[in-house]
């Protein structure tokens, strides 16, 4: 019997957790002005070693991004408890803090954006290029 995962193998855990990566990187530039925000990041490595070696931390972070609450009436989900003790989700170091206390650095959050971004369309690439090899081993052309 063919395992599809096996052929594909952690490419598509790394297209999910690129993917988050992304939305997160989005939010800390969206926040950029926004007093006392933390911006955020995900190991990447972490959790993909993680997920491929059968670790707590990324069946704990399942599919999801946790949300950051500020305030008592925010909503929370139980990604949130989840990713904050599997350590996935981790605040930015600031080159230069600033007077408000948001440590969101727009230069440095453009540089994480666009390598994610090309990271992304790389393992796009390959997975795409592996279900062609499939497809031509299906149809025998």
């Amino acid at each position: 019997m063919f395992d599809l995962d096996a052929h594909i193998g952690l490419h598509a855990d790394a297209l999910k957790l690129r993917a988050q990566r992304a939305e997160l990187i989005a939010n800390n530039l969206a926040n950029a002005d926004t007093p006392g925000f933390k911006a955020r990041d995900l190991d990447f490595r972490a959790v993909l070693a993680a997920t491929h070696g059968g670790g707590v931390a990324a069946r704990q972070v399942g599919g999801a991004i946790a949300l950051t609450t500020t305030q008592s009436g925010h909503l929370s989900t139980a990604a949130d408890a989840a990713a904050s003790s599997a350590g996935a989700l981790q605040y930015r170091k600031p080159l230069a803090p600033s007077i408000d206390g948001n440590t969101v650095d727009v230069q440095v959050e453009q540089a994480a954006f666009a390598e994610n971004a090309i990271r992304y369309q790389a393992t796009l690439n390959f997975v795409s290029s592996r279900f062609r090899g499939l497809m031509t081993a299906i149809t025998g052309q």
